[in-house]
């Protein structure tokens, strides 16, 4: 919950401080798919989660039950096949989600190479949502910070140039041949 920090104005020979209580133990996570496809208007997809066990040695991330139900989620939202680009996460390469993926015909998945954040478009959509929604903001709690969240996702998934723009920043393209399916 420490605030990002960013630019902003202050009286001149005085520099603006945000004074934030300490360390937060409590961590989220957010899964996004960024959707594109020609002559249509691009799309986010996003699922955000809130760990409660993390004292007792729960899971720190998303289960691939989770990636494998925002999937679904996306599949019936687009009402179409997906091309599915991965990073190499070692929940996306799990042999369950391996299987899910081979046993469902409208799901083909990529992998990225290995360490070319670069390459992935919601990347991008992190750092829009750093500098603008999250910028110089002292959470007051948990719930605070996930109404920013959901906020700032939301503004980004009614920009559809925003998300254009993520896709223009890897430098991919719709014909981009390199990729080989995993």
């Amino acid at each position: 919950m420490t605030p990002p920090a960013s630019r902003t104005w202050g009286r001149r020979g005085t520099t603006p401080v945000i004074r934030v209580r300490g360390r937060s133990q409590i961590r989220f996570s957010t899964a996004a798919l960024c959707c594109y496809k020609p002559g249509e208007r691009s799309r986010l997809i996003y699922r955000p989660k809130r760990h409660t066990d993390h004292r007792s040695g729960g899971r720190k991330s998303f289960a691939w039950t989770e990636y494998r139900d925002l999937l679904i989620a996306a599949h019936r939202q687009l009402h179409g096949p997906i091309i599915l680009i991965w990073v190499n996460l070692n929940v996306h390469k799990d042999r369950r989600m391996r299987a899910f993926i081979d046993a469902q015909g409208w799901i083909s998945a990529y992998h990225l190479p290995p360490y070319a954040p670069d390459l992935n478009p919601v990347e991008s959509i992190w750092s829009i949502l750093r500098r603008t929604t999250q910028a110089n903001t002292a959470f007051t709690d948990p719930d605070h910070l996930i109404r920013r969240l959901r906020h700032g996702l939301r503004q980004i998934q009614y920009r559809g140039h925003l998300i254009d723009g993520c896709l223009t920043a890897t430098g991919l393209t719709f014909t981009t041949p390199r990729l080989q399916p995993q």
